[in-house]
C-alpha cells in the first residue's frame, strides 16, 4: 500500500491589505517578541547541564522549531501573495473582497447571508469570510446583482440570488 498522496492544488496567491497587515504582524511578533524569549529559556535551561532529562531545554528548542517553522511560512506567503488594496472597475460585478448579500432561492423565508471573498490565509467563519477558492466563491465570481447562481455541493446543486454587491 503506497503512502503517496498527490499535492493539493495551490491556493489563489491574492490577500488583501488588512490580511498582509495581519501576517506581518504576526511575523513581527513571533521574531521580536516570542523568538528572544524561547532563545533566553533555552539558554538558561541549557546552563543546567544534563540536556537530556531537562523539559525546560527540550520543550524550548521545540518551540523554536515551531516559531521558525511559521515565519518561514509566513514570509514565503507574503513574497508570493499578491495584495489586493484598490476596487475593481466593475463594481457592479462580484469579485476578490466583494461582500456579497445572498437569498436562498429554494428558501425565500432563510435569513440573507453576507459573506465575502478572500484569501486562504484570511478565512473566517466566524465573519462569514470564505476562500476564494471555495466552491461558492467560484461561482459568484463575474456575477451581478439579481444574478442566479448555483453551487455543487455534496448534497446537490444549491440555487441562490445575489441582493447585493459592496466593496
Amino acid at each position: 500500500m503506497s503512502r503517496y498522496r498527490p499535492p493539493a492544488p495551490k491556493s489563489s496567491p491574492y490577500i488583501t491589505a488588512d490580511g498582509a497587515a495581519k501576517l506581518r504582524a504576526e511575523v513581527r511578533q513571533l521574531w521580536k517578541v516570542e523568538r528572544p524569549q524561547v532563545t533566553q529559556v533555552v539558554h538558561e535551561a541549557a546552563k543546567n547541564g544534563d540536556r537530556s532529562e531537562n523539559g525546560d531545554y527540550i520543550y524550548g528548542k521545540r518551540r523554536l522549531r515551531e516559531i521558525d517553522r511559521r515565519v518561514r511560512y509566513l514570509s514565503k506567503r507574503l513574497e508570493e501573495a499578491t495584495i489586493v488594496e484598490d476596487k475593481p472597475r466593475d463594481t457592479s460585478k462580484v469579485f476578490f473582497a466583494a461582500w456579497v448579500t445572498l437569498e436562498d432561492a429554494d428558501d425565500p423565508s432563510a435569513p440573507l447571508q453576507r459573506l465575502r471573498l478572500v484569501g486562504s490565509d484570511e478565512i473566517n467563519s466566524e465573519k462569514n469570510w470564505i476562500s476564494i477558492d471555495s466552491p461558492m466563491a467560484r461561482a459568484l465570481i463575474g456575477k451581478s446583482k439579481d444574478d442566479e447562481v448555483e453551487v455543487k455541493t455534496p448534497e446537490g446543486e444549491r440555487y441562490f440570488l445575489i441582493n447585493a454587491i459592496d466593496y
